[in-house]
């Protein structure tokens, strides 16, 4: 059995870390020469069940699916999706985004689908069994309290610093009142309400678009630009740093914890949408746009 020496580790994560940041420069230069989404009213927010991006990870967790996003369009545009005549029609409301590589999308798409129904819910339906719902309340908070590094930075950036001193505050306080962050201390004991805000949010509101769609295996919908924020937000929560390795099982099992104690909650929301949507996979794209299009005028 080969035994790895510290050195080994070392080039490994030093390596990892070089891949993941070539990663991230391709995908920041796609999304850069890519048009951006052409985006109108946005009337509903309506996010998919798995998505990337981490900051609004108790927003999120509020939010529902609606039929509303089960609105499709039919494919004859540049990119196979959406006609000219679609976007202008009077009354046509919604925000697109360029699906180029919608065979990939559409494979991941299932893929997740898949990962849903055989894993993901079969464990959460077991895991809610488990633990009452004040327990499973109790770990959302942990796990936003987690996440405020996150709003703090990403509010400075975009110009709050008034909500960046108050996720200072209410970070302060879960953590040492509120037992580590289980308890809301200071939204229920001291009314102290933060802003959601990721680095994703902070990217668009810069202008930069979300050049096109993208679906990740286990993450869900995104984009390039959602992609790149996405990795950003993972270097700042504390979790990430608990080990020396980038990845660690840790941080990954606490991720996976994290997926389950939210999808708890909201059992049954999925497959609604799949219900009332012709087509499942454009409804979430649809809502993937709309929710983060609602993310930007927060």
């Amino acid at each position: 059995m080969k035994v790895r020496t510290p050195e080994s580790k070392r080039d490994g994560r030093r390596y990892g870390l070089k891949a993941l940041t070539l990663c991230l420069f391709v995908a920041w230069a796609v999304a850069l020469s890519v048009p951006s989404a052409r985006c109108e009213d946005t009337p509903s927010s309506v996010p998919p069940s798995l998505q990337p991006h981490e900051g609004t990870a108790q927003a999120a967790g509020e939010r529902k699916p609606t039929a509303s996003a089960s609105t499709t369009l039919k494919s004859d545009d540049e990119y196979g999706n959406v006609t000219e005549e679609e976007v202008e029609a009077p009354g046509a409301k919604g925000a697109q985004i360029a699906d180029p590589i919608e065979p990939w999308n559409r494979a991941m798409y299932h893929f997740n689908d898949k990962l849903y129904f055989w894993v993901l819910k079969p464990v959460a339906i077991g895991y809610k069994a488990a633990l009452p719902e004040e327990i499973r309340g109790l770990f959302t908070n942990f796990y936003y309290n987690l996440k405020a590094p996150i709003r703090i930075v990403n509010n400075l950036l975009q110009g709050e610093p008034g909500y960046a001193g108050k996720e200072l505050a209410r970070f302060v306080i879960n953590s040492t009142i509120g037992v580590g962050g289980l308890r809301d201390c200071a939204g229920e004991c001291f009314g102290i309400k933060g802003r959601n805000a990721d680095l994703g949010q902070t990217l668009g509101i810069y202008g930069v678009g979300f050049g096109f769609y993208l679906v990740w295996p286990i993450l869900g919908p995104s984009s390039p630009r959602d992609t790149v924020g996405f990795a950003g937000d993972w270097l700042l929560k504390p979790t990430t740093y608990i080990s020396s390795n980038f990845f660690d099982p840790v941080t990954i099992g606490l991720y996976a914890h994290e997926a389950v104690n939210k999808a708890s909650f909201h059992i049954g929301d999925y497959e609604a949408l799949k219900a009332a949507a012709i087509d499942p996979y454009v409804a979430i794209r649809d809502a993937y746009v709309q929710s983060r299009m609602e993310d930007l005028k927060r």
